[in-house]
């Protein structure tokens, strides 16, 4: 299980590598266009809601790997990532297929 801290203003996101290796590519994608987008998650566990940030490519984002090796990429799973994100303008990491 990964982490993604965006802004260190709050504890960091829990991933799982293997999500992350996507994020990591969809996310840097839209930052390097300085394509600005949402993204949304669900809160810390033991907290009801849901979190959302504006993602900015001025703001430091951190990707945090558990394993030394990253998990294959399915460029297939890019496509859809980036086609959902690209479609509401929001990345919902709960509906990340």
């Amino acid at each position: 299980m990964g982490n993604l801290e965006y802004n260190s203003s709050r504890p960091a996101i829990e991933v799982d590598d293997e999500t992350l290796v996507h994020l990591k590519i969809v996310m840097g994608t839209k930052l390097r266009r300085h394509e600005s987008f949402m993204m949304t998650w669900p809160a810390a566990q033991g907290r009801a809601g849901r979190m959302t940030a504006w993602m900015h490519p001025s703001i430091p984002l951190i990707l945090e790997f558990d394993s030394e090796d990253l998990p294959k990429v399915d460029s297939h799973r890019i496509e859809r990532m980036m086609t959902a994100l690209n479609a509401r303008g929001e990345l919902v990491l709960d509906d990340l297929p």
